[in-house]
């Protein structure tokens, strides 16, 4: 599909596995400072999405990108990475979501990318890199925009290659919805369920090839504890506080638990992702 953009990336690297040429591909974009309601929505939508022929692209960004793919793998979901910068460990970035692109490899997943191995992102090379993830899935969803958010480049340039373009309503209050919505006043397919999503990918929602398999996995009782507390994003001083436990154990434990893809950080703000 990306032959059919009119910028057709010269070469492309890869790691892990490239998705299956009868996959539907989804690309799903959003803010990077995210509402309690974008979150929410990821997980009712991805999880609806889960045991079809479909995979997960997004960009490996803070925010909605990075719950996207977190979702994908929640649901035994194929995903697809595509950072704006190049694949080796050294440069992936951001920095903090190194773990979060190891687990996507470790479970069957694929990173992708234009750029050398060892580039580093630059401010533009993040809207070069929405080229191809528009160009390369079927669909874009829109999770949550602000009015000026590189999200609406990747919006924009779906239109323009002729993809459809999905958007989640949003509250019209917050900030976070202003962008989305001026592209379902030009006419975006508004996204309420998931079936909303099976219906612009042409899949039928009676036929579901398998269903998901997520093994349960048992937490240990710090580990539960940690997940208690993170019902919410929350700081890192606030939630060693809450856990009641000596410092160096606490950091541990933390640094143990997003290794194993359980939690992640975003600048000390730590959030659940089981």
């Amino acid at each position: 599909m990306l032959l059919e953009i009119p910028d057709v990336p010269k070469t492309l690297n890869y790691r892990g596995t490239l998705p299956d040429g009868r996959m539907k591909l989804l690309a799903v974009v959003g803010s990077r400072k995210y509402t309690t309601y974008g979150k929410q929505v990821v997980e009712h939508l991805i999880s609806g999405l889960s045991g079809y022929d479909i995979g997960i692209v997004s960009g490996l960004a803070l925010g909605i990108d990075s719950l996207a793919h977190e979702a994908a793998l929640r649901h035994k979901m194929y995903t697809l990475a595509i950072p704006g910068s190049g694949l080796s460990a050294e440069v992936i970035y951001p920095a903090s979501h190194k773990p979060l692109a190891r687990k996507i490899l470790d479970e069957g997943g694929g990173l992708l990318s234009e750029f050398d191995p060892n580039f580093r992102a630059t401010m533009w090379s993040f809207a070069q890199r929405n080229r191809i993830m528009a160009g390369i899935a079927h669909a874009t969803l829109i999770v949550e925009a602000t009015e000026r958010s590189g999200t609406l480049i990747t919006a924009r340039l779906a239109t323009e290659y002729n993809r459809d373009l999905l958007v989640v309503p949003g509250n019209i209050f917050s900030l976070n919805s202003s962008g989305s919505h001026q592209f379902l006043k030009l006419g975006a397919t508004p996204v309420t369920h998931a079936h909303d999503i099976l219906h612009a990918l042409q899949i039928d929602p009676e036929k579901r090839p398998h269903e998901s398999r997520t093994p349960a996995r048992a937490l240990s009782e710090d580990e539960s504890a940690v997940i208690a507390l993170l019902r919410e994003p929350t700081h890192k001083d606030d939630l060693i506080r809450g856990l009641k436990r000596d410092a160096r154990f606490a950091n541990a434990l933390l640094m143990e638990m997003e290794i194993k893809g359980l939690i992640a950080s975003e600048q000390d703000q730590y959030r659940a992702i089981i």
